[in-house]
C-alpha cells in the first residue's frame, strides 16, 4: 500500500446577492472608484444583509452545495472545521451550527481562527486527521461576514472587505495527489497593526468601547502591506524551492485576495506570469478566510488532475503560510 494523502474531492462556494460597488462606497466616505481600484484592484464586494444573518449562513450554503455536487451523504462526514474571524457568536462554534444545519450528525466540529490565513491552517489541520486514519471525509469551511466588523466611516478598511466563503471535501488517497507540503508561520508582534480593540476578554463590550468605535477592524495599512508583501511572497517561494518546483511546473498560484499588489509581488517572486494566478479580488474584495476556497471554486473547471497548485495567504496575528498540493480530479 502507498502513503496516504488527503485530497480535495470537491469544492463549492457561496456569496450574498447584495453587491456593494466602489461608486456606492464613494457616496459614503471620501474615496473614488479610481482610488480604490488603483490601490487594491477591488471593484465590488458582496454584503450579507438581513436580521440574524451570520457567517453560518454563508457556511451552510457552501456546504450544502458541496455535499450535493459530490453526492455525499452528510451522515458520512466525520469532521467539519470552520475557519472564520467572524463567528456567529463567541460560543457555540460556528462549525457546530453549520454541521447541525446540513445534517452532519456524526461529525465533530469546531472553529479555527488564524485571520486571513485561516483556511490554510484549517486545511492543513484537517489533512492530518485524514493521514492519521482518524477520519475519511472532512469538510473544511472558510467563511466570513466581514461587514459585521467593518467601520463604514473608515475609508482605509471599508473599501477592502466583503462577505463570502467556500468549502472543500477532503478524502484519503494513495495516489501521488493531494496535500504534499505546508509552511505555516505566525508572529504575535504584529498585533498592534491589525486587530479589533474591544469585544474580547481583555476589553469586554461596554458603552465606552461602543462609543469609541472599538468593535471594528483596526489596521495600520502601510505596515501590514510591507509585512504581507515580504512574507507571503517568501513563503510561496520557499515551498516551491523545498519541493523542487520550477515556475513552469506550477499550474496556478492560489493567493489570498487581500490586495492585487501583494498578489503580483508573490507571483513575481515565484517567477510565474499573470495567466497562472487565480484572481477574483475585483468581484469579492477580501473575504478573509473565504478567499482561497472562492478562488478554487471560480477556477475549478480549469483545473486538471495532477496540477501543481501553490496556495498562499497572509493575515492578522500576524499569520501567513503556503500549501503545495496536487489537484485530484477533472470536472466533467
Amino acid at each position: 500500500m502507498g502513503t496516504t494523502t488527503a485530497v480535495i474531492t470537491g469544492v463549492h462556494a457561496w456569496v450574498p446577492d447584495y453587491v456593494l460597488t466602489n461608486a456606492e462606497l464613494a457616496s459614503m466616505v471620501d474615496t473614488s472608484d479610481e482610488w480604490i481600484t488603483t490601490r487594491t484592484g477591488i471593484k465590488e464586494r458582496r454584503i450579507l444583509k438581513g436580521e440574524d444573518q451570520g457567517t453560518s449562513v454563508i457556511g451552510i450554503e457552501a456546504v450544502k452545495g458541496l455535499l450535493a455536487k459530490t453526492a455525499t451523504d452528510p451522515a458520512e462526514i466525520d469532521l467539519l472545521i470552520c475557519a472564520t474571524t467572524t463567528p456567529d457568536m463567541l460560543f457555540p462554534a460556528t462549525g457546530n451550527i453549520i454541521a447541525n444545519a446540513v445534517g452532519a450528525a456524526n461529525a465533530f466540529s469546531y472553529d479555527l481562527q488564524a485571520g486571513c490565513s485561516g483556511f490554510l491552517f484549517a486545511l492543513t489541520t484537517a489533512a492530518q486527521f485524514i493521514v492519521a486514519g482518524h477520519c475519511r471525509k472532512v469538510v473544511v469551511v472558510g467563511a466570513d461576514k466581514m461587514s459585521a466588523i467593518i467601520d463604514y466611516q473608515d475609508r482605509a478598511t471599508c473599501i477592502i472587505f466583503g462577505d463570502g466563503g467556500g468549502a472543500v471535501l477532503l478524502e484519503p488517497s494513495e495516489e501521488d495527489l493531494g496535500l504534499r507540503d505546508a509552511l505555516l508561520r505566525s508572529d504575535g508582534s504584529g498585533e498592534p497593526y491589525l486587530h479589533m480593540k474591544a469585544g474580547g476578554s481583555r476589553r469586554p463590550p461596554s458603552l465606552a468601547t461602543i462609543e469609541a468605535r472599538e468593535h471594528y477592524v483596526h489596521q495600520e495599512g502601510s505596515t501590514v502591506f510591507k509585512f504581507a508583501v515580504k512574507n507571503m511572497a517568501q513563503v510561496a517561494y520557499e515551498i516551491m524551492d523545498r519541493n523542487g518546483l520550477k515556475a513552469e511546473d506550477v499550474a496556478f498560484l492560489v493567493p489570498h485576495q487581500a490586495n492585487k499588489r501583494i498578489i503580483d509581488a508573490t507571483a513575481e517572486k515565484m517567477g510565474i506570469g499573470p495567466e497562472k494566478v487565480m484572481l477574483n479580488i475585483h468581484k469579492y474584495g477580501n473575504t478573509t478566510s473565504g478567499t482561497i476556497p472562492l478562488c478554487l471554486h471560480d477556477y475549478e473547471k480549469q483545473l486538471r488532475q495532477g496540477d501543481h497548485l501553490v496556495l498562499a495567504a497572509f493575515g492578522a496575528g500576524f499569520t501567513w503560510g503556503a500549501v503545495y498540493l496536487r489537484w485530484a480530479y477533472d470536472v466533467n
